[in-house]
C-alpha cells in the first residue's frame, strides 16, 4: 500500500457560481470539526459525489456515509456549468459531436444517468423546475455549421434517435434572436437548475443520514492499519473505504499526474430582465442552445422557476495546469462574452452582467474518464471530459458501485477504457494546448 496521498492544491475558483448566487442563502455551512470514523468517505459534493453518496444509500443502507466538499454546495464547478443533461453523443474534440466509439451505448449510460437522477428528483422532492426535460438546440449561424447539423441529423437517424431541423424563424420564435441561421432540436437533454439539483440532492441524503460536511477540504489521505485516514483543516475521518469525486482534482492528490487537461470554460449570466425586457425579448420562457461548433457560444434562458428571467452565456476556453484560472482569462472571457451576448440580442447592447465566472473542466487526451480501484479501499469517479452533469453522474455510480463489490454496465464500461494518454511535457502543453483553443475559437467565432 503507499504511504499516501496529499493534495498539492486546493480548488481555487474566480467570480461567483452564477447558479448557486441567484437561489436563496444557504444554511451556515456544516464543517468537520472533529475526529471522527466512517463505512464510506466520498470526497468532493458534485455531481458524481452525489450521485455516489446516493448509489451508497441503495447498495447497503447500514452504511456510515460521510461526503466531505472543499467550498459550500454547488460553490464549486456544480454551479458553474451551463445545466445540460444531456443523453446523445455530444463528443467535445469533433466537428457535429459525433462520438468515435460505440454512440448506442453512451446513449444508453447517459439515460441512465439521466434516470437515476430523475429518480433521486422524485425521492427528494426536488423542485421539478430544477430537472427540466425540455430538450436543447444545435445552433448554427455559418453555412459550415448548418452543414454540420445536418451531419449530426443523418448520424441520429442511422441510431434510430430522433430530431428536428428548425429553420430561422423557428430560432427566432424559439430564442428571440434572428442570429441564427438554423437549429437542429433534440428533445432527450435535461435543463438543469444545477445549483438547485446539488442543494436538492444533498438535503435528500442528510435525511438519510448521510453526513455532508462543507469547507473542509481533504489535505491528506494516508493508511492506518487497513483503513484510511482523511485530514481537513480541522478534523479527520477513518474509513475503510474512500471515493474521490474531484474530477481534475485527483491529479492534486499525485493520482494519474501528467495525463489530465486541467481546462477552464466561462460564463455570463445577465441580471432579471424587467417585464418590458423580457416583452422586449420575446421568445420561449426557457431554452438552451448549444453551438453546432463545439468550440462556439452556447446560449440559454431561464425563468423565474430557475432563478429568475435571465440570459447565461458561455464561451471561450483555456488550459491551466495550476487548476486555477488567471484574473485576466476571466477578464477577457467576459469581453468576449459580452459581444456575443450583443451580437444575439442587439436590443440589449450594453447591459452589464450581474455574475461572470470559470469552471473547472478536466479532460484526457483520449476521452477516457478515470472510474477504478486506485489502491485497496480507495476508488476514483473521475475526468469528465466536460460532460460533467451526466458522465460525472455516471462515474460516481460507477464508483460506489466498485466501493461494494458490485459490478454493472457502468463499471463493465468504464472499467474496459484504457488509461488516460500522457501530456506533453510543459511548457510545451500549455502553450500548444492554448494556441490550439484560440485557433479553434477564432474559426468559430460567428457560432
Amino acid at each position: 500500500m503507499t504511504q499516501g496521498f496529499i493534495a498539492q492544491h486546493l480548488p481555487l475558483h474566480r467570480g461567483p457560481a452564477g447558479w448557486s448566487s441567484i437561489l436563496p442563502g444557504q444554511e451556515p455551512a456544516q464543517v468537520l470539526e472533529t475526529d471522527t470514523t466512517a463505512d464510506v468517505v466520498v470526497i468532493g459534493a458534485g455531481f458524481a459525489g452525489m450521485a455516489a453518496a446516493r448509489r451508497l444509500t441503495q447498495l447497503d443502507p447500514q452504511a456510515k456515509v460521510v461526503v466531505l466538499e472543499a467550498s459550500r454546495l454547488a460553490e464549486g464547478a456544480s454551479g458553474r456549468n451551463t445545466g445540460f443533461m444531456i443523453d446523445l453523443p455530444h463528443e467535445l474534440t469533433s466537428e457535429d459531436y459525433a462520438g468515435a466509439g460505440d454512440d448506442r451505448a453512451i446513449i444508453t449510460l447517459n439515460r441512465q444517468a439521466q434516470a437515476f437522477a430523475r429518480a433521486a428528483v422524485e425521492d427528494y422532492r426536488i423542485s421539478p423546475d430544477y430537472f427540466d426535460q425540455a430538450g436543447k438546440v444545435n445552433g448554427a449561424v455559418s453555412d459550415a455549421a448548418h452543414a454540420h447539423n445536418e451531419s449530426y441529423a443523418r448520424h441520429l437517424a442511422e441510431l434510430g434517435e430522433q430530431s428536428e431541423a428548425l429553420d430561422t424563424q423557428a430560432m427566432r420564435e424559439l430564442t428571440g434572436s434572428g442570429y441564427y441561421q438554423s437549429g437542429l432540436y433534440t428533445p432527450g437533454t435535461v435543463m438543469l437548475q444545477p445549483a438547485g439539483y446539488i442543494r436538492g440532492m444533498a438535503q435528500g441524503l442528510r435525511r438519510d443520514g448521510v453526513k455532508i460536511y462543507e469547507q473542509s477540504p481533504v489535505q491528506s489521505i494516508t493508511p492506518k492499519t487497513g483503513d484510511w485516514q482523511l485530514a481537513t483543516p480541522k478534523g479527520k475521518v477513518t474509513a475503510h473505504r474512500v471515493i474521490l469525486t474531484v474530477n481534475g482534482h485527483l491529479e492534486s492528490f499525485g493520482v494519474d499526474r501528467g495525463r489530465l487537461m486541467q481546462l477552464f470554460l466561462f460564463a455570463t449570466m445577465t441580471p432579471e430582465l424587467a417585464p418590458d425586457e423580457v416583452k422586449a425579448l420575446g421568445g420561449a420562457a426557457r431554452w438552451g442552445v448549444t453551438p453546432s461548433d463545439p468550440m462556439g457560444t452556447t446560449m440559454r434562458r431561464i425563468d423565474t422557476g430557475q432563478g429568475g428571467n435571465r440570459i447565461v452565456t458561455r464561451t471561450c476556453a483555456v488550459l491551466r495546469p495550476g487548476m486555477a484560472a488567471r484574473k485576466a482569462d476571466v477578464a477577457r472571457a467576459a469581453r468576449v462574452m459580452q459581444g456575443k451576448f450583443e451580437a444575439r440580442f442587439p436590443q440589449f447592447k450594453g447591459m452589464r452582467m450581474e455574475h461572470t465566472w470559470a469552471g473547472h473542466l478536466c479532460l484526457s487526451l483520449n476521452g477516457v474518464s478515470v472510474m477504478r480501484k486506485i489502491e485497496d479501499g480507495l476508488f476514483s469517479g473521475c475526468v469528465q471530459n466536460g460532460l460533467g452533469t451526466a458522465r460525472g453522474t455516471l462515474t460516481g455510480m460507477g464508483a460506489a458501485e466498485l466501493a461494494c463489490g458490485q459490478t454493472s454496465e457502468i463499471t463493465s464500461h468504464f472499467g474496459d477504457e484504457d488509461g488516460p494518454k500522457r501530456l506533453p511535457p510543459q511548457p510545451f502543453r500549455e502553450w500548444g494546448a492554448n494556441a490550439v483553443l484560440r485557433w479553434k475559437e477564432h474559426k468559430a467565432r460567428q457560432e
